[in-house]
């Protein structure tokens, strides 16, 4: 579907659960900055707008607007101290969501050289559940898949067969 260096299953995945749930009249803001997804959406039709980078941790101005329909955050959470503050202060009334699973054979992701390309959370789904409820969201769709990598050896045939990612559709309450 995407060809070049996107991770095609991951975005042809999370894109067919965002038509199932959302139309393209509905305005996204979007969470991180512009990224190779969002220019995805765009090109499907979506009207997106990213957000410029704010530390959500300390400000959430930006999502205490009522101005967009839906607010989106794939892979986002996992990155925040605390991703509740965000969570509850969003105006939108529709919430598409993915974080990483927690993996037993696999620890947090933390890179050696960007301090903010790493994992504060690796979230079971029920932990998540419960962060989204207590932020004020009603669960409407969730799913959990796989991410599996073309390398050989037991983290990889694992990684096959073991759910990596769980995406969320929530509507406030």
């Amino acid at each position: 579907m995407y060809e070049g260096k996107f991770p095609k299953k991951r975005y042809h995945h999370t894109l067919r659960f965002l038509k199932e749930v959302i139309s393209k009249e509905e305005k996204i803001l979007d969470l991180g900055v512009p990224n190779p997804f969002s220019a995805i959406l765009t090109k499907e039709g979506f009207q997106v707008t990213n957000t410029k980078g704010e530390d959500l941790d300390l400000e959430t101005t930006v999502v205490k607007t009522e101005e967009f329909d839906v607010v989106t955050a794939f892979e986002i959470f996992e990155h925040l101290v605390s991703p509740f503050n965000v969570l509850k202060d969003i105006k939108a009334k529709k919430l598409i969501a993915s974080v990483p699973l927690k993996l037993w054979f696999a620890s947090a992701y933390k890179s050696k050289t960007d301090e903010w390309d790493r994992h504060y959370h690796e979230f079971e789904d029920w932990q998540f559940d419960w962060l989204l409820e207590k932020a004020g969201w009603r669960i409407v769709k969730s799913e959990k898949f796989t991410n599996p990598v073309k390398k050989i050896g037991i983290r990889p045939l694992l990684r096959r067969i073991t759910p990596r990612y769980y995406l969320v559709y929530a509507e406030r309450v």
